[in-house]
């Protein structure tokens, strides 16, 4: 193993409360540390969901490239939550996979009302860009 494969180095980013927490308790689940578990689901992500420990797929492979590789996010979570929960209902699935991105939606339009660069419009029933120019 080269000196290559060995070193290491510290890399930050910042999420939403909510999400590091959940981070914290699947990587529990798995028995994992969170710095584990990111780089894990990081590589995951790379390679499309194949854990193996190769190269990162690359587009010539059949990646995407990308946050999503070849579009099977959505999938690959449909089939972790069936795999870990069992049978669930329609509307159950459309409530354990709708949620995070209604958090997010939310988060994103709050961020953007306090920057004023999105308004809400009772009277025009719904939201707009501020002009911005553009």
């Amino acid at each position: 193993m080269s000196d290559a494969d060995t070193d290491r180095a510290v890399v930050k980013t910042f999420v939403p409360t909510y999400q590091k927490e959940k981070w914290k308790r699947d990587a529990d689940e798995l028995d994992m540390t969170q710095s584990e578990f990111v780089k894990t689901m990081v590589q995951a992500g790379r390679r499309g969901f194949d854990l193996d420990d190769g190269p990162a797929a690359s587009v010539e492979e059949g990646g995407s490239g990308g946050s999503n590789p070849r579009g099977d996010g959505l999938e690959t979570r449909l089939l972790d939550l069936l795999r870990s929960e069992g049978h669930l209902s329609w509307d159950r699935l459309v409530e354990e996979l709708a949620g995070d991105f209604e958090d997010r939606l939310e988060e994103t339009l709050g961020r953007l009302q306090n920057e004023n660069r999105v308004q809400y419009s009772g009277r025009r029933g719904g939201y707009t860009v501020v002009d911005d120019g553009e």
